[in-house]
């Protein structure tokens, strides 16, 4: 059976510095071997993983940087600290440049020393995760930038591979923030039109006065202002794709002239007296309930019939949280790239404080929220108390509320008299439960997410007689 414990490789041709490095780290719960050979150390690493290294700079046959060098040449090299009782600042600074993690001199002090191999081992351990994150990422099914593995995801993915190779018009729905558009991207990108021009038009950001003239163009004088002919969007997507995002959003008037386009492919420009026919493939988006929009007046039935031949639904993040860690990390590569910055993996409470939250911008808000992260962070690693304070906050609010709910308290009671001592130690007593549940027994994170001192908790548990 394979033993869960770091494991480190001690090299040293001394037998009592073997055996004290040996007895040293199994106490702090380590997995041990030892080597009295650099050249029997450079075959162990070989054919053995490890998570550390230990090596002496002086061995009876090579020297200790050939066994530095060699474990540096492995796929999966481990952090290596070299020890040794001759110290110059010579062989300090060829052990550094060879690669080394550390180096440190003889006698150590084995507070120091543990210090050090903790933060190696920690180091090794970030590096194996960004490893596997980086290995996932690859394996991510996705279409363009669209990103997850969720299974209402992976239906997404089936529905483009279906679509893109046909001419028939597509109707993307979803909330703000969901990747409506990189799924029209996508579709686009999969299709024989691949190609050709991918034109967006924003229907709700375009003026009323002006959409007309962006869509269909319009000739030279056709109003003031009018200089020259101009092409509209559909003709400068001619053999390509347009995609109308936010569709929801066009008015009464000009849902009719879109109903001509979206039929015939064929409009007049604003001025213009010669139909124009084009060939596009037409992909649409809105973040509104189409049908309802239909219900209620305003939008045409015989367009949202002709938008909505085959329809792709987005869900929203909250309802893929299995994508969150793995869309995180690629915001966080992304822009610690950008940024110039060596930020290497968030840490797994960070991520567990991302799952708990809801997301109500969707991938758009986690986006914004990793970049902000990165632009404010001073460490490699990415801390809950680096993530937006917002999310703090609602996420505590939520639990305490929901805490609160959970237990029945009978105001009423109060008339006939109650304990308020006993009623505050019954709920102090359950979120304290309930921390050091999420904590896995560490008192430290438990004090944190309850937002106390150590010692403070520490004071709670024997108050409330809390089993430790």
């Amino acid at each position: 059976m394979t033993s869960s414990l770091p494991h480190i490789l001690v090299v040293d041709d001394e037998l009592s510095m073997r055996e004290l490095l040996e007895y040293m780290l199994i106490k702090s719960g380590y997995q041990v071997t030892c080597s009295e050979s650099g050249v029997a150390a450079v075959k162990l690493l070989e054919t053995i993983s490890y998570d550390l290294v230990i090596c002496d700079i002086r061995l009876g046959d090579i020297s200790g940087i050939e066994v530095l060098k060699a474990a540096r040449k492995l796929i999966a090299p481990p952090p290596v600290i070299m020890i040794s009782a001759y110290t110059t600042t010579e062989t300090a600074v060829a052990s550094m440049n060879a690669g080394a993690f550390d180096f440190v001199p003889k006698p150590f002090d084995n507070r120091e020393l543990k210090e050090t191999i903790a933060s190696a081992i920690t180091l090794k351990t970030v590096e194996n995760e960004k490893k596997s994150l980086d290995s996932a990422l690859k394996k991510t099914l996705h279409f363009g930038k669209i990103i997850g593995n969720s299974p209402k995801m992976l239906q997404v993915y089936d529905l483009i591979r279906q679509v893109a190779k046909t001419t028939t018009n597509i109707l993307i729905t979803g909330e703000s923030g969901t990747g409506k558009e990189l799924v029209a991207r996508a579709i686009h990108d999969e299709s024989d039109r691949s190609d050709k021009p991918f034109v967006i038009v924003n229907c709700g950001g375009i003026p009323e006065t002006l959409i007309e003239s962006e869509l269909l163009g319009y000739k030279k004088g056709a109003f003031t202002g009018a200089q020259q002919d101009k092409k509209g969007l559909f003709e400068v997507a001619d053999k390509g794709t347009v995609f109308l995002d936010e569709i929801g959003e066009l008015s009464q008037p000009i849902q009719v002239k879109l109903l001509r386009v979206v039929q015939e492919k064929v409009f007049k420009p604003v001025g213009g007296n010669n139909d124009i026919r084009v060939d596009v493939r037409i992909v649409a988006a809105t973040n509104k309930t189409l049908e309802e929009e239909v219900i209620a007046g305003r939008f045409r039935e015989d367009l949202f019939y002709r938008l909505n031949v085959i329809g792709i639904h987005m869900p929203a993040l909250r309802e893929r949280k299995e994508d969150i860690r793995l869309l995180a990390h690629h915001f966080l590569e992304k822009y610690s790239r950008e940024m110039d910055k060596a930020i290497v993996k968030l840490s797994s409470y960070a991520i567990d404080l991302l799952n708990k939250y809801d997301f109500p911008g969707n991938v758009r808000e986690l986006e914004n929220l990793i970049e902000r992260s990165v632009a404010l962070s001073n460490t490699n690693i990415i801390l809950p108390e680096s993530l937006a304070i917002s999310i703090h906050k609602q996420v505590h609010k939520r639990r305490w509320i929901e805490g609160f709910k959970n237990r029945r308290f009978d105001l009423q009671d109060v008339e006939n008299g109650v304990s308020i001592d006993s009623i505050l130690d019954e709920i102090e007593k359950a979120y304290i439960e309930k921390a050091l549940e999420f904590a896995r027994g560490d008192k430290a994170r438990a004090a944190e997410l309850l937002e106390i001192n150590l010692r403070s908790l520490r004071y709670r548990l024997d108050k409330l007689s809390i089993k430790k």
